[in-house]
């Protein structure tokens, strides 16, 4: 797909109400379950961000800003509205970024674990350094289960090697500086006047639920925050059923 000149990796699932999923630094997996189960809830619009996975990288695309925009233009090229707009951490975070810039195609926002505020004062981390950590320690952080997520780099093809190691530049590209947050988004998050629902897992070592999770539902008027248990910071990784539930009951109390 092309967008405004920016060619995209997507993947098209479903039919029915529209939804954009929009994932993490983890990057997207075309053939994790969780996105055929959300696609038997609608037609699913998923696409690779600029210099992850195989989308290119591109360079009028190189902030959290520019990818907001980028996809609020994917839903004007397509002509959709009421498009439900769901994002997982950094994926989260654009979209947050999409809804206080424009809701005129947004009907609702499902934010799982949404990172791209700063809840504590300069001296304090609210967010773990990806960059710095080892990786199983990244790992036990973002897991409930780490065990089952741990990546065998010698099992991985030449091909799957690269992929993670785009997501991980790609990933450094926005979040980097500041660090996985923009500094004036909690002042514009009262602009969000669409019916939002936060899921967090409930074992989330990586941004916890009580501190960043409350205070991100806090600053959006209405917005709802639900837990799934056995889950961590991609509770749609570990948990997907319990995910793709609370999205459909979340559908079902819009039209009620």
């Amino acid at each position: 797909m092309i967008v405004r000149g920016v060619q995209l990796e997507v993947v098209e699932r479903g039919q029915g109400p529209p939804i954009l999923w929009l994932h993490g630094e983890e990057g997207l997996d075309p053939h994790a379950p969780f996105i055929d189960l959300l696609a038997a809830t609608g037609r699913v619009t998923a696409p690779s961000h600029p210099g992850f996975g195989h989308s290119p990288e591109s360079g009028s695309v190189d902030t959290v800003d520019d990818l907001a925009y980028l996809y609020l233009d994917l839903l004007a090229d397509q002509n959709q509205r009421g498009v439900t707009v769901i994002g997982s951490s950094l994926g989260g975070w654009i979209a947050a970024e999409m809804a206080v810039r424009s809701i005129e195609r947004i009907g609702a926002l499902v934010l799982v674990a949404p990172l791209g505020i700063k809840v504590g004062d300069r001296e304090t981390r609210d967010i773990p350094d990806i960059f710095a950590l080892h990786p199983d320690e990244v790992t036990r952080l973002q897991y409930h289960d780490p065990a089952r997520f741990a990546v065998d780099y010698a099992k991985r093809s030449d091909d799957e090697l690269t992929v993670i190691a785009r997501n991980r530049e790609a990933t450094a590209l926005y979040a980097w500086e500041p660090y996985f947050h923009n500094p004036k988004l909690p002042q514009r998050l009262h602009r969000v006047t669409v019916p939002t629902l936060f899921v967090w897992g409930a074992q989330d070592r990586f941004v916890s639920a009580t501190y960043y999770g409350a205070a991100y539902r806090a600053a959006i008027p209405g917005a709802q925050l639900e837990l799934i248990d056995g889950a961590g910071h991609f509770p749609h990784l570990e948990q997907p059923e319990a995910v793709v539930e609370l999205v459909r009951g979340f559908a079902r109390d819009r039209r009620a």
